[in-house]
């Protein structure tokens, strides 16, 4: 591609690489100039202009981003219309934006023309939420950076979404003297609410003692009617021989990990029963506020694996809003 002044008889075909206003004519950054638009800035008095001007082996920049976004797309993700070099990618269904970070990393890497943008990774979004945007930066790109970028993808649709599914939640809530019910009614409406974007639904909830015996039997219980099993305890979990994870192991399930990285959250227990899974949910999940539960909870219930491993490498990013109303904040107040 050629880029530079251009002497206004020879414009024909130029890309414009600024906006013109003169003499009642408006012509936008990108316009080709033709060989009416020509005559006309050559009456206006117009002796050059800023173009690119493309050369066989090009491809324009139209073309470009709607090729490689084309091959980005993965599932239930959908590419909208290519507009000055840029191609919005955007979801088809409610669920987590997936990346395939390494590709997208080596596309990026081909060339500073060639550049794809995403959400963060595991970002939950609804139908018609961009997720992705490709752009070529300058006006075209050679046919070979755009093959070399094709080939740094390999076989993967980098970006997808996995859509929510309309899982069946079973809730048991612990209960101490003292826990007022208007906390536990409070609780459940902020799940609810978590829920409602995702399409799942709360079985009935149940509310038992805060004892390791009276949960096992409510887990029992629910197990049969749940896809997802979560346990607010009237006390936050402190060890993994607490009340919570002892009648989890009691009911038969297996202790995934206890803690993350994740902050308001660090108290989550993530286990299961088979491949059910059982969320022993922290404090701050009574918040409607985000905190790592999200995260966990939006993993299950598109279907995305969620393993010790996984928590692990949620720390960087980890650090969210404080929560005003949980018991011990990060920053004591005087």
């Amino acid at each position: 591609m050629k880029f530079g002044a251009v002497p206004i008889d020879e414009a024909d075909g130029a890309i414009l690489a600024h906006a013109v206003r003169i003499d009642g004519l408006v012509l936008k950054k990108g316009d080709v100039v033709t060989s009416d638009r020509r005559k006309r800035l050559a009456d206006a008095g117009v002796e050059s202009v800023l173009a690119a001007r493309l050369e066989g082996d090009d491809i324009g920049e139209d073309d470009a981003a709607a090729r490689l976004a084309a091959r980005l797309a993965g599932r239930n993700v959908r590419c909208a219309a290519p507009f000055t070099g840029r191609v919005n990618l955007f979801a088809e269904a409610a669920g987590l934006a997936l990346f395939d970070r390494d590709a997208i990393d080596r596309v990026n890497a081909v060339d500073e023309a060639i550049t794809v943008a995403t959400l963060p990774a595991f970002r939950a979004v609804e139908d018609g939420d961009m997720v992705a945007t490709v752009k070529i930066i300058p006006f075209a790109t050679r046919e070979a950076t755009l093959a070399a970028a094709l080939d740094a993808l390999g076989s993967s649709r980098a970006v997808a979404v996995a859509p929510f599914r309309p899982l069946r939640v079973g809730v048991v809530s612990t209960v101490l003297p003292g826990l007022k019910e208007s906390v536990i009614a409070k609780t459940l409406r902020a799940l609810e609410a978590r829920l409602a974007p995702t399409g799942a639904r709360l079985v009935e909830p149940v509310a038992v003692p805060h004892d390791a015996g009276a949960l096992t039997g409510a887990l029992e219980r629910l197990e049969p009617e749940s896809d997802v099993l979560v346990v607010f305890g009237a006390s936050a979990i402190t060890d993994r021989r607490d009340v919570i994870p002892a009648a989890i192991e009691a009911f038969g399930g297996r202790i995934e990990r206890f803690g993350m990285p994740v902050d308001p959250g660090n108290l989550l227990l993530l286990a299961a029963r088979g491949e059910k899974p059982i969320i022993g949910a922290p404090g701050c999940a009574r918040s409607p506020k985000e905190n790592g539960f999200d995260w966990v909870l939006q993993r299950v219930l598109a279907g995305v694996p969620v393993a010790g491993a996984d928590i692990r490498a949620m720390g960087v990013g980890g650090l969210l809003m404080e929560i005003a109303s949980r018991p011990q904040p990060r920053e004591p107040h005087a």
